[in-house]
């Protein structure tokens, strides 16, 4: 399953109250340029065996994580505590992490955030969470200008509330902000426009946006200091793409997308801070031994994990 599919069929069902303790609100510290992992790219065998799937990813010398599955107040099954513990036994840390917010975690009647989205937000700066970021815009909020620009305001009301904690909402692109027009601009260009880059980072994820006919040299020059997080990835032609959807992600220089060049660029022009690799797709490899030549490649690079 691609991952628009899966994000599109994910469901979150929490429900409870935000109280935080003090020693959270602090926020975490992680160091300038890290090296990580988005756990979506090995997501067969984190649903099959997480804690032996992590102790593999430790052993090939990832520190870093960005999971894909909170489900139920649990990562990947484990409680947020829990699940914690886990990685720091393994030496291991998660900075960042998906879960999708949509209209469905915002009252609109009584302006505030469900108790679900409250809970994702604890739970977040319990595992030490610096961004809580969310990948995917349902199609209900762009389907006007005004339509989004008004759910940008609840955009900048989810980093105010991640602020208490210490913590930054964000947000993941695909494609579709890239090609789609509501006006006479890009979905992408509002959702910028629109979001308070203190309260709001943006995670560029470098290999979704070729489907949508852009190049990150280009919006990174566009918008310089604005991504805070990568998603480090390449792409090559897709043998069963359909649509508009002409490429899939391989190992990384392997494919069109000049990530070297294009990470060279982007520290020239502030930022980002965090390198999270993501391959969707492996061309007959398994995808642990894909991520082992990920991890290789960008310490090739000089890159530390």
């Amino acid at each position: 399953m691609i991952r628009r599919q899966f994000l599109k069929t994910s469901a979150l069902a929490v429900a409870g109250t935000l109280a935080l303790p003090d020693f959270l609100k602090a926020g975490p510290s992680y160091p300038q340029k890290l090296v990580g992992l988005q756990l979506y790219s090995i997501r067969e065998d984190m649903t099959k065996d997480p804690l032996g799937t992590l102790k593999q990813l430790s052993g090939m010398g990832y520190r870093y994580v960005e999971h894909a599955n909170y489900n139920n107040r649990k990562f990947y099954g484990y409680g947020a505590k829990e699940f914690k513990k886990i990685l720091d036994d393994l030496g291991m840390k998660m900075p960042s992490g998906h879960t999708v917010f949509n209209s469905q975690h915002w009252d609109a009647t009584k302006k505030d955030f469900t108790d679900a989205w409250k809970y994702t937000v604890e739970d977040a700066a319990t595992c030490g969470q610096q961004f809580v970021i969310s990948p995917w815009l349902e199609e209900g909020k762009r389907k006007d200008a005004d339509t989004l620009k008004g759910f940008m305001e609840v955009f900048n009301k989810n980093g105010e509330l991640c602020q208490k904690s210490g913590m930054k909402f964000g947000y993941h692109n695909h494609d579709f902000e890239f090609s789609q027009k509501l006006g006479d601009r890009t979905v992408y260009d509002i959702m910028l426009g629109e979001t308070d880059p203190k309260l709001v980072m943006q995670q560029l994820d470098i290999g979704n946006m070729y489907n949508g006919g852009a190049k990150a040299i280009d919006i990174v020059t566009k918008y310089p200091g604005r991504f805070e997080s990568w998603h480090i990835k390449d792409e090559i032609a897709s043998a069963g793409g359909t649509g508009h959807e002409k490429y899939e992600s391989t190992i990384l220089g392997k494919g069109i997308v000049p990530v070297k060049d294009v990470l060279a660029i982007a520290a020239k022009a502030g930022g980002p801070n965090q390198f999270i690799i993501e391959q969707e797709s492996y061309q007959g490899k398994t995808p642990l031994e894909c991520m082992k030549e990920n991890i290789a490649i960008m310490k090739g690079w000089g890159y530390k994990a």
